[in-house]
């Protein structure tokens, strides 16, 4: 049951997508702390972009929320669209743990957003661009 997204992107749905972002765990968490200049760039996106971020990401975020950033939280997560993890992405995000995990320390995690990048033709917004190896300078924002 998608509680708290308005939207599930499919790779059907991706196909037709442009000016569409990713959100990272570290951008939520930033925003979520108060950091003016994060705030005011996602003020901006909301107007101009389709804004998105993984269950991975949602995970990360429920597991470290503060117990007063609950509502917060739920009500920003009620405005971006969630991506799904599917066969290949999952397939692909293997491939990178298998090429990158040992010599650049990839974690799980951030294989599986690397992979709904590219799945789904989305630019990545991460304060940790070190943690994708496998994306390039134009996967990014």
């Amino acid at each position: 049951m998608n509680t708290y997204a308005k939207n599930v992107l499919t790779k059907e749905e991706s196909l037709y997508m442009k000016n569409s972002v990713l959100l990272d765990s570290d951008v939520i968490i930033w925003f979520l702390r108060g950091r003016v200049d994060i705030k005011e760039k996602l003020q901006k996106f909301f107007l101009e972009e389709t804004l998105y971020t993984t269950p991975v990401s949602v995970a990360e975020i429920f597991a470290g929320l503060r117990p007063n950033e609950s509502k917060m939280i739920k009500e920003f997560f009620n405005q971006l669209n969630i991506s799904t993890i599917t066969y290949d992405i999952g397939c692909m995000a293997g491939e990178y743990l298998n090429k990158y995990s040992k010599s650049h320390g990839l974690e799980l995690g951030d294989a599986l957003i690397a992979a709904s990048v590219l799945t789904f033709n989305l630019k990545l917004w991460t304060l940790n661009t070190k943690h994708y190896p496998m994306l390039q300078s134009h996967d990014f924002i």
